[in-house]
């Protein structure tokens, strides 16, 4: 069995040279053979009316002379002459097949004044034609065929064969070439596929093609990068999970190390206890999160889309949060009409309490922060505006990536674990909504979340 593909194409392109050449051949002489042999035999006709006109200016003892003369001059028909006794004779002794097609018939009747015509174009060799002759007041039976000798046949046969080989072989040279430029590529595919399956998905094939070859390689090449970019993000989760583990951990093991010496003071206890409770909660949250996010980005999330008042949502978010925007003494101005609106409650309620507790935990004390709601024929904007530290450009283009934080908007007091605003982008996408952050460093945020009146996953359903 062949098992490379370059072989292949190599036998399998030179038997379609091979048996093309046979089929043109045949194809050619089918369409064109009649053609040919009328040709030939017109041709004869034509010697026949000239030696026909010549011989009445000749002796009876010249004929024979007079037509050796011309055979000679022209190979290429076979002449026989046939006396008024109806004795048949070759003019040369190569011609001597020409005897044998006649029958004594054709002879009398051609020898009575009868032309004879033999067209047999299915047949060159059966082609003949005789024509009456009356030289010296006798009469005679002139009859021309083509005539192929056998060199000229072998030399047509080497010839058609010399050229078939040669054809063969060209092509055959050709297409080699011509294979070895289709498998390159496919070589170089199958190079970086098995690279791609140990791992190694920084391969890109450098091919400049515009056929489907190359629309395959585009492909390959956006499918590594995507492959390299999601290997990436994997990296850097699992290394901002070890990260944001190992901080309470480090602190959990590092005072709970201190508790167990002994003549401890009981303020110091008491505080050693809240920190590594703190840390505890810390973890908790950062494992509830993280499943979250998990499940928000998975196919199989639940999704019960209710009919609320939209406004009061929010109300009540911002009474569950007074104790942190109180002990702040914030100032929170609130417009929010009353809409109607069709979502998962649940989720966008995580939404609200993230953004929200966002706003309060980078605002500093007597700062303001504004929610207002606006609904439009088709959808509803929510804007949550705070007077805080605000956010750089260059980083409100990363805030939404799990685990980032951006360095102006750290709080060592209240650290977070950075998941909180991909959480919020998440569930606003599966709405089919769009969230948008306006911001300069010092002058404050503002969120913008707009949604459809109707939830996409309920539409999509």
């Amino acid at each position: 069995m062949i098992k490379t593909l370059y072989l292949r194409m190599v036998i399998t392109f030179s038997a379609a040279v091979l048996l093309s050449m046979g089929l043109s051949f045949h194809l050619f002489f089918f369409f064109n053979g009649d053609r040919l042999l009328t040709k030939t035999h017109n041709d004869l006709l034509h010697i026949g009316e000239e030696l026909a006109a010549m011989s009445q200016h000749v002796e009876p003892g010249l004929l024979i002379p007079l037509l050796e003369s011309i055979s000679r001059l022209n190979e290429s028909v076979s002449l026989a002459l046939a006396d008024d006794e109806g004795r048949l004779q070759a003019i040369r002794a190569d011609e001597s097949e020409t005897l044998s097609k006649l029958n004594r018939s054709v002879v009398t009747r051609v020898l009575q004044g009868e032309a004879y015509e033999n067209k047999s174009l299915r047949d060159p060799d059966a082609m003949t034609i005789g024509l009456p002759l009356t030289v010296g007041g006798r009469s005679y039976a002139l009859f021309i065929s083509p005539h192929f000798s056998p060199a000229a046949r072998s030399y047509a046969a080497s010839a058609i064969l010399t050229v078939l080989a040669l054809v063969l072989c060209i092509g055959s040279f050709l297409i080699a070439i011509v294979s070895r430029y289709i498998v390159h590529p496919i070589k170089k595919l199958t190079s970086a596929t098995q690279a791609l399956a140990r791992g190694n998905f920084d391969v890109q094939i450098k091919l400049k093609l515009h056929d489907e070859i190359g629309i395959l390689l585009k492909s390959f090449n956006s499918m590594a990068a995507k492959l390299q970019k999601l290997e990436q993000m994997r990296q850097d989760f699992v290394s901002n999970v070890s990260h944001e583990i190992q901080s309470p951990l480090t602190s959990i093991r590092g005072y709970s190390k201190a508790l167990r010496q002994s003549g401890m003071k009981e303020e110091d206890r008491k505080r050693y206890l809240e920190i590594i409770e703190r840390e505890s909660e810390r973890l908790s949250r950062l494992g509830d999160n993280l499943l979250k996010l998990v499940s928000l980005q998975s196919e199989h999330h639940p999704f019960h889309p209710t009919t609320f008042d939209l406004a009061e949502q929010l109300r009540r978010i911002v009474v569950t949060l007074e104790p942190q925007w109180s002990a702040k003494q914030l100032e929170l101005q609130l417009d929010l009409p009353k809409v109607k609106f069709r979502a998962d409650a649940d989720q966008m309620n995580q939404v609200w309490m993230n953004l929200l507790s966002n706003a309060i935990k980078f605002t500093p004390a007597g700062g303001r922060i504004l929610v207002r709601l606006t609904a439009l024929t088709d959808k509803v904007k929510v804007l949550i505006q705070d007077s805080g530290i605000g956010i750089s450009a260059e980083d409100q283009e990363r805030i939404f990536e799990r685990f980032y934080k951006a360095d102006a908007s750290r709080d060592k007091k209240t650290d977070g674990s950075g998941l909180g605003l991909s959480i919020v982008r998440t569930i606003v996408e599966l709405h089919g909504g769009a969230v948008e952050v306006a911001s300069k460093p010092g002058q404050g945020s503002a969120f913008t979340i707009t949604l459809p009146i109707v939830s996409y996953n309920e539409s999509q359903s």
